[in-house]
Parts: structure tokens; C-alpha cells; sequence
């Protein structure tokens, strides 16, 4: 082997096609940011020709980036 652990090779993976129900055969698809979460994002795949959501997915890991820092409870004097 090469070194590197199998689970390792894979962390994110982008469709470049789905299947699309409305234009009934597989599509390129454009991926949208939908929601930073505390624990991860969350992405939604469109069809290219018609706009119609054709799948979605959650990356985890990155976190909010520092997006909630400061936001404690405590006050800010």
C-alpha cells in the first residue's frame, strides 16, 4: 500500500451529474451553499437546464469558520 489510509482518500466528493426527475435523464448539476452550521455545511445540487433541486449533501468538519465567535451569552461592554 501507499501509506495513506483508505478512508483517508475520499474526505469530499462533488457530483458533477445527477439525474434530474423533471428533465427525466442525467444532468450537470451546480451546487449551492445553503446553510454554514456549526458542525459543517450544507449544499444543494440544481439541475443546470432546468433549476429543479435534484439532491443535496452535508460536509462536515469545517465548522463555522469563526462565524459565531463572540456570540457567548455574555454581555459586551
Amino acid at each position: 500500500m501507499n501509506g495513506r489510509e483508505p478512508e483517508g482518500q475520499f474526505r469530499e466528493l462533488n457530483a458533477g451529474r445527477l439525474f434530474c426527475s423533471s428533465c427525466g435523464r442525467s444532468t450537470p448539476v451546480r451546487e449551492r451553499l445553503l446553510l454554514v452550521l456549526p458542525d459543517g455545511c450544507l449544499y444543494e445540487y440544481r439541475c443546470a437546464v432546468c433549476g429543479s433541486v435534484t439532491g443535496d449533501k452535508k460536509t462536515r468538519g469545517a465548522g463555522n469558520g469563526g462565524l459565531f465567535r463572540g456570540f457567548g451569552g455574555g454581555r459586551v461592554r
